[in-house]
């Protein structure tokens, strides 16, 4: 592949299909110029959409053929048995077969990860895919595993998710040892369950930068590079903040329409406005890793517009220039080494 990039795109999944993969994918092309994309789904679809776009960018797009679509209440075991030939699936398998590098996909969340468990398997000494994503904090941006993918989670599973997301972080962000936090309800050793206290004490005796526990709020306000927890708890923490972050916004919108007044301070303050909603806006978010696999893959949200998408697809850019889940494997690799001479 040279130097080139090349990402397979399930064009056919989300809530918008090909309408806004494709102009995400144009998007994409103009911030990459070493990047190629292959639109995965029906090919009659596929180019008349194609069609609707004068961009010389078109030049680095091809299309491959799938005849099956996966709904979104589809199950991941339905997908699995009956759905071989769907966007989803023949997108994975180009990264399985070296045609591509990375798989981008907003369809069901349930039958991605299960095809992409099923496709291309996990590193040794993982025993689960994990789920991370940023979200805006007062200094940056914070990192937040799992989303979803494991409700129920052993101390060993949390361990492992700290592990990853800590290889994620120190090689996308490039910070040699980011501050990893375990998700509790209060900072205090005697408080949260079982698992979570047996899962402190794995990462305190780890080479990790272990900071201890961290609530809710510190999801938001930049102190921890890290932030783990069990797929249930993270995806509530994740919808609440994005649910907040449309709350100020569309309260920013209707505080500044009340007058003429207000209507005038609006246009002053625009420079300000539109800094504190770029930092905020879930679509500069956008996209998910599946983190523990034996390549990438990421999870765009369902109903991401065209720039939601492009982020998505520039999240796979990033993971494969640093080559994240090699530095995962060697990682694991590492660790399991220690524990056996500990």
């Amino acid at each position: 592949m040279g130097n080139r990039s090349i990402i397979s795109l399930d064009a056919m999944g989300g809530d918008h299909g090909p309408s806004v993969i494709v102009p995400g994918a144009l998007r994409s092309l103009e911030i990459h110029p070493d990047l190629e994309l292959v639109l995965v789904g029906k090919k009659d679809v596929l180019e008349q959409e194609l069609a609707n776009h004068s961009s010389p960018l078109k030049d680095r797009i091809s299309i491959r053929h799938a005849s099956e679509c996966i709904e979104m209440d589809d199950s991941p075991s339905k997908v699995l048995r009956n759905k071989k030939d769907s966007s989803m699936r023949v997108a994975i398998n180009l990264v399985k077969d070296d045609l591509a590098q990375a798989c981008v996909s907003a369809g069901n969340t349930g039958a991605l990860m299960a095809t992409a468990r099923f496709v291309l398997k996990t590193i040794p000494g993982i025993d689960r895919p994990a789920i991370i994503a940023t979200i805006p904090s007062i200094h940056g941006h914070t990192h937040v595993l799992d989303l979803g993918a494991n409700v129920d989670s052993s101390a060993e599973h949390l361990f492992q998710f700290a592990v990853m997301g800590n290889e994620l972080v120190r090689s996308i962000e490039n910070i040699d040892r980011p501050k990893v936090g375990l998700l509790n309800i209060g900072e205090e050793e005697i408080k949260g369950n079982e698992q979570v206290k047996q899962a402190s004490k794995l990462l305190s005796n780890s080479h990790l930068n272990f900071i201890g526990y961290v609530e809710g709020d510190h999801l938001c306000t930049g102190e921890v590079d890290v932030v783990v927890t069990d797929g249930f708890a993270g995806n509530v923490a994740l919808k609440a903040t994005e649910g907040v972050a449309k709350m100020i916004s569309h309260s920013l919108k209707q505080a500044f329409a009340k007058s003429f007044l207000t209507k005038l301070a609006s246009v002053v303050a625009y420079p300000v406005l539109k800094a504190v909603k770029n930092h905020i806006d879930p679509r500069l978010y956008n996209g998910a890793s599946l983190l523990g696999l034996k390549g990438i893959v990421i999870k765009s949200h369902g109903s991401a517009d065209e720039i939601a998408f492009a982020n998505a697809i520039h999240i796979a850019s990033l993971e494969i220039q640093k080559g994240v889940p090699l530095q995962i494997s060697n990682r694991v690799e590492s660790i399991f080494a220690e524990r056996r001479t500990a």
